[in-house]
């Protein structure tokens, strides 16, 4: 099988910043954020995905796989952590890549929502999870655990045409399909749309209103945490570094960052066990990986990166429901 390279962008905007790990590059004191509400435990389930989207964060492609499949077994072993270090763990995350392509998808959601933990599930919605196979499982788990297991569909914008530029030919129409077979089993959906083509915020959540209202979709556009509207991570635009005094300056805590509340896991390709990243967004930085196990990962987070800036301090976005 061909590998995909993860692309590296020569960033020139930044020159010089988020290299040192706790100073920026004016010799101030880096910000960093404690663990202070541990609330969701990502799993990247791998980076293989059935179709190769513009600008995806991590490269997620059909050939990428450099994290590799997640095992039901895998996630055991940090369900059992979280009881271990008493984190107050009140939802799963699952992410990709496709998590339908993992085909143990289904047992893995299943193993959390048996725990009694709130799962979250980011999907295209397309072909891998319309499988019919798949699509029994998922009717299963709906039909036994009702709104306790979501899935939020990256539908890039409410048009055909924008969701198309981004994910290619036919994508908008082979999602939607999915939408409608999730509703017709009485799936909790939410949506990720992304903040691109200029439109400000009210319009773009207008516009999901009513497709949603078209399609007999229950999905609140006017609730950020049902609709979720991203801003854009490109890491060739110039940010300001985060540093301590930056909290006072923009009337933000630390609390509010979504690495306060959150970790994921990840397997890497040719890596004897899994390892705990401190960011969804940067399963490829190093300098944010944590160790093998949760208590290794309740350690400080430093904001050395510009998606830190941009998409979290600045942006207030978060992965989590």
């Amino acid at each position: 099988m061909k590998h995909q390279v993860v692309k590296q962008v020569e960033n020139r905007a930044n020159i010089g910043k988020f290299e040192h790990p706790f100073i920026t590059a004016k010799g101030e004191t880096r910000a960093s954020v404690p663990l202070s509400k541990a609330e969701t435990l990502w799993f990247n389930t791998g980076t293989l995905c059935n179709i190769s989207c513009v600008n995806c964060y991590i490269d997620s492609s059909p050939f990428n796989n450099l994290l590799v499949y997640f095992t039901a077994d895998d996630v055991q072993i940090y369900l059992d952590q979280i009881i271990d270090r008493k984190w107050p763990v009140r939802e799963i995350g699952f992410t990709g890549g496709e998590p339908y392509m993992n085909p143990q998808m289904n047992a893995m959601s299943r193993l959390a929502l048996e725990a009694d933990y709130e799962v979250l599930v980011l999907t295209n919605a397309m072909r891998p999870m319309m499988r019919s196979r798949i699509q029994a499982g998922i009717a299963e788990l709906v039909a036994e655990f009702g709104d306790k297991l979501t899935f939020r569909v990256s539908l890039d914008h409410y048009s055909q045409q924008h969701h198309d530029e981004m994910r290619g030919a036919g994508a908008f129409e082979k999602t939607i399909a999915g939408m409608d077979w999730l509703n017709s089993i009485g799936a909790k959906m939410s949506v990720a749309g992304r903040m691109l083509w200029g439109e400000s915020q009210q319009d773009e959540r207008d516009g999901f209103a009513k497709l949603f209202e078209q399609r007999g979709y229950k999905i609140d556009a006017m609730n950020p945490g049902t609709c979720v509207l991203f801003p854009e991570m490109d890491e060739t635009v110039e940010v300001p570094e985060i540093t301590t005094a930056c909290w006072g300056i923009l009337g933000k805590s630390p609390s509010e960052i979504m690495c306060a509340g959150s970790r994921m896991v990840v397997r890497r390709k040719g890596a004897d066990h899994p390892v705990v990243l401190a960011c969804t967004l940067l399963p490829y930085a190093k300098g944010f990986e944590m160790g093998a196990t949760l208590k290794e990962a309740e350690r400080d987070v430093y904001l050395n990166h510009a998606h830190c800036a941009k998409f979290c301090v600045l942006g207030g976005a978060s992965c989590s429901a």
